[in-house]
């Protein structure tokens, strides 16, 4: 089962139903609205899995209609669907298993973690936004600014 499976299945599971849409407009990738997410379908998989965790996360985290994203508030609950998909997409234990079997770059993480390198971009922005340069998790300090784990050895 691929990524974008598991989080139609949570979808379904939460009672969000997911459809597959021929957008007119190419620039659209998914929408939610009212317990319906349309998806569109002319993308990869990995962008499909990306977008539908963001419209899941909105789901979860916006209430209303947010598409007017001149309004602060609506930039806001924006954001909260975003971070909802990174961290269920990516988090910081996603990056600490990346390391541990051997992924070097953002590409090699990407691949992983199976989600496109502009997702994972965002994603670590967004955590060196929240952190800083870098944070410690268990017995790591992952970095991001350069991206990079350190193992914390006891002295």
């Amino acid at each position: 089962m691929n990524r974008t499976d598991q989080i139609r299945l949570e979808a379904y599971s939460l009672g969000v139903d997911v459809v597959d849409w021929d957008f007119k407009d190419t620039r659209i990738k998914g929408l939610y609205c009212d317990g319906t997410i349309a998806l569109n379908s002319k993308l990869t998989n990995k962008e499909q899995a990306a977008v539908l965790a963001e419209e899941l996360g909105h789901h979860l985290t916006a209430a209303g209609n947010i598409l007017n994203q001149s309004v602060t508030a609506n930039r806001k609950q924006e954001l909260r669907g975003r971070i909802w998909a990174y961290n269920r997409l990516i988090g910081l234990t996603g990056i600490l298993r990346a390391y541990k079997v051997g992924c070097r770059n953002r590409y090699e993480m990407a691949e992983f973690l199976d989600v496109p390198e502009d997702t994972l971009q965002e994603a670590l922005n967004y955590y060196h936004h929240k952190y800083g340069i870098c944070t410690i998790l268990d017995n790591y300090v992952i970095y991001f600014e350069p991206l990079g784990v350190l193992e914390i050895k006891d002295l």
